[in-house]
């Protein structure tokens, strides 16, 4: 491809994404999603054309035949899809969807980009390389027909990179600390912590502080068979009946009447005139 053609090629993809961006600022999101799909078609013609392998096929056809010839990767051939068939939608389906409009803006600019870095500069930077390759060749030849011989400044050359070596091992070997002072560090490290683990075996083995005796809980007795009712109610719901002599969890004084027991793991009422402290 010319240098002409190929320049307006990459004008009108910047177009092209210029007009997808001013499409969204207006929050017409359908023409967006279509001109995205539009600059897109135009990028893979290109990218077809210039490998050799342009056809008569549609759009996924030939995305699907660039991904296989490795002229774009697994990434770029997905987003191609994405915003190919975002664009269908809007287009058949009117879709005006401002998530997809988004969407489809920024893959394009991603692609963009990557054509512009991966495609757009790969023959300038191929040509860069070869003429500098080839001028460091030439300027190889002329140095080797000039200089024949071994000069004072070659053997400076070779003796400088032997210097800095030396210099180097000197420094690493100055600042090396010596085996009796590492030796004696280590000593130091093992006795301090021999001596705190002997003190910290001593705290643990040390015995427990005396405690105050606890006062005994109260404990009361049915007098006779009571019966373990929900509520302070002599018509309350029933939920269980105890022997006499049976001993209760007592909780607390609900009124003159009743007082509040704990029966199968919950609150529960029975007649306090019925209970007798042990």
């Amino acid at each position: 491809m010319a240098n002409g053609s190929a320049s307006n090629n990459w004008e009108r993809i910047q177009m092209g994404l210029k007009g997808t961006e001013r499409l969204i600022g207006q929050g017409d999101y359908n023409s967006a999603m279509i001109k995205a799909r539009q600059t897109v078609e135009f990028m893979v013609k290109t990218l077809a054309e210039r490998s050799g392998s342009m056809n008569d096929g549609d759009l996924m056809e030939m995305i699907d035949l660039l991904y296989q010839n490795r002229r774009i990767t697994k990434t770029t051939c997905d987003r191609y899809h994405k915003i190919r068939m975002m664009g269908n939608k809007a287009a058949h389906e009117g879709d005006n969807s401002p998530s997809n409009g988004n969407l489809a803006f920024q893959m394009l600019a991603q692609e963009v980009r990557t054509f512009s870095n991966e495609y757009r500069n790969k023959n300038r930077s191929y040509k860069k390389r070869s003429s500098r390759s080839s001028s460091s060749r030439n300027s190889r030849r002329r140095s080797g027909r000039r200089r024949s011989m071994f000069t004072p400044v070659d053997f400076l050359k070779l003796l400088g990179p032997i210097i800095c070596i030396l210099l180097i091992f000197w420094a690493v070997k100055s600042f090396k600390p010596k085996p009796d002072e590492t030796d004696s560090s280590a000593s130091d490290t093992l006795a301090v912590e021999t001596t705190t683990g002997n003190t910290t075996e001593t705290m643990e083995t040390l015995p427990p502080e005396p405690t105050e005796t606890e006062t005994p809980a109260t404990v009361y007795r049915t007098t006779d068979v009571l019966n373990v009712r929900a509520e302070p109610r002599t018509d309350a719901t029933k939920l269980g009946q105890l022997v006499a002599g049976a001993t209760v969890e007592y909780v607390r004084a609900e009124n003159d009447e009743w007082a509040v027991i704990l029966f199968n793991g919950q609150e529960a009422y029975v007649a306090s005139q019925y209970l007798k402290v042990q």
